[in-house]
Protein backbone atom coordinates (compact mmCIF):
# COMPACT_ATOMS: atom_id res chain seq x y z
CA UNK A 1 0.00 0.00 0.00
CA UNK A 2 0.89 3.53 -0.47
CA UNK A 3 1.10 6.21 2.27
CA UNK A 4 -1.56 9.01 1.93
CA UNK A 5 0.09 11.90 -0.49
CA UNK A 6 1.88 9.25 -1.79
CA UNK A 7 1.45 8.25 -5.69
CA UNK A 8 2.31 4.92 -7.11
CA UNK A 9 4.48 4.10 -9.60
CA UNK A 10 3.67 2.05 -12.50
CA UNK A 11 7.05 0.86 -14.73
CA UNK A 12 6.83 2.45 -17.98
CA UNK A 13 5.39 0.78 -21.06
CA UNK A 14 7.67 -0.10 -23.92
CA UNK A 15 6.54 1.21 -27.19
CA UNK A 16 3.51 -1.33 -28.88
CA UNK A 17 4.94 -2.20 -31.86
CA UNK A 18 2.99 -3.76 -35.06
CA UNK A 19 3.65 -7.23 -35.63
CA UNK A 20 3.51 -9.19 -38.91
CA UNK A 21 -0.11 -10.55 -40.48
CA UNK A 22 1.14 -14.65 -39.87
CA UNK A 23 -1.22 -15.48 -42.85
CA UNK A 24 -4.69 -15.52 -44.38
CA UNK A 25 -6.68 -15.98 -41.59
CA UNK A 26 -4.62 -12.71 -39.43
CA UNK A 27 -5.03 -10.95 -42.73
CA UNK A 28 -8.41 -11.37 -42.58
CA UNK A 29 -8.85 -10.41 -39.02
CA UNK A 30 -7.12 -7.35 -39.15
CA UNK A 31 -9.14 -6.43 -42.41
CA UNK A 32 -12.16 -6.96 -40.88
CA UNK A 33 -11.37 -4.92 -37.52
CA UNK A 34 -9.90 -2.17 -39.53
CA UNK A 35 -13.05 -1.90 -41.72
CA UNK A 36 -15.60 -1.87 -38.44
CA UNK A 37 -13.76 1.23 -37.37
CA UNK A 38 -15.06 3.08 -40.99
CA UNK A 39 -17.77 1.90 -41.78
CA UNK A 40 -21.00 1.72 -39.74
CA UNK A 41 -22.20 -1.38 -41.27
CA UNK A 42 -22.51 -4.83 -40.24
CA UNK A 43 -19.63 -7.41 -41.15
CA UNK A 44 -21.44 -10.53 -42.78
CA UNK A 45 -17.81 -12.15 -43.68
CA UNK A 46 -14.57 -12.27 -45.11
CA UNK A 47 -14.98 -13.45 -48.83
CA UNK A 48 -11.13 -13.67 -50.33
CA UNK A 49 -7.78 -12.83 -49.45
CA UNK A 50 -4.55 -12.97 -50.77
CA UNK A 51 -1.37 -11.63 -51.39
CA UNK A 52 -0.53 -8.39 -52.38
CA UNK A 53 2.32 -6.08 -53.37
CA UNK A 54 5.43 -6.00 -50.82
CA UNK A 55 4.28 -9.21 -48.63
CA UNK A 56 0.78 -6.87 -48.13
CA UNK A 57 -2.53 -8.28 -47.93
CA UNK A 58 -5.57 -7.57 -50.24
CA UNK A 59 -8.82 -8.86 -48.41
CA UNK A 60 -12.50 -8.93 -49.52
CA UNK A 61 -15.08 -7.99 -46.84
CA UNK A 62 -19.19 -8.56 -47.39
CA UNK A 63 -20.90 -5.79 -44.98
CA UNK A 64 -24.69 -5.33 -44.78
CA UNK A 65 -25.50 -1.90 -45.87
CA UNK A 66 -29.16 -2.14 -45.69
CA UNK A 67 -31.49 -4.52 -43.88
CA UNK A 68 -34.62 -5.02 -45.47
CA UNK A 69 -37.38 -7.48 -45.08
CA UNK A 70 -37.54 -10.24 -46.20
CA UNK A 71 -33.93 -10.69 -45.73
CA UNK A 72 -33.42 -12.03 -49.34
CA UNK A 73 -33.62 -8.16 -50.79
CA UNK A 74 -30.98 -6.83 -48.22
CA UNK A 75 -28.36 -4.82 -50.00
CA UNK A 76 -25.09 -6.15 -49.16
CA UNK A 77 -21.37 -4.42 -50.82
CA UNK A 78 -17.73 -5.83 -50.35
CA UNK A 79 -15.35 -3.54 -49.59
CA UNK A 80 -12.14 -4.42 -50.88
CA UNK A 81 -9.50 -3.48 -47.96
CA UNK A 82 -5.43 -3.36 -48.54
CA UNK A 83 -3.06 -4.28 -45.84
CA UNK A 84 0.94 -4.21 -45.18
CA UNK A 85 2.87 -6.87 -44.23
CA UNK A 86 2.49 -5.16 -40.53
CA UNK A 87 -1.68 -5.54 -40.63
CA UNK A 88 -2.15 -1.65 -41.10
CA UNK A 89 -5.01 -0.59 -43.09
CA UNK A 90 -3.49 0.77 -46.32
CA UNK A 91 -6.62 1.76 -48.32
CA UNK A 92 -9.87 0.31 -48.69
CA UNK A 93 -12.99 0.94 -51.17
CA UNK A 94 -16.39 -0.85 -52.27
CA UNK A 95 -16.09 -2.73 -55.19
CA UNK A 96 -19.36 -3.68 -54.93
CA UNK A 97 -23.10 -3.72 -54.08
CA UNK A 98 -25.91 -6.55 -54.55
CA UNK A 99 -28.78 -7.81 -53.04
CA UNK A 100 -28.67 -10.77 -50.79
CA UNK A 101 -30.80 -12.98 -52.93
CA UNK A 102 -29.01 -11.69 -56.07
CA UNK A 103 -26.71 -14.50 -58.48
CA UNK A 104 -23.48 -14.28 -59.25
CA UNK A 105 -23.05 -12.84 -62.76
Amino acid sequence: MTETGERSRRPARAPVRPRAVRGARDAAECAAEGLAQLVPHRLEGVSAVCRGEDDGWIVDVDVLELARIPDTTSLLATYQIELDADGELLQYRRIARYRRGAQDQ
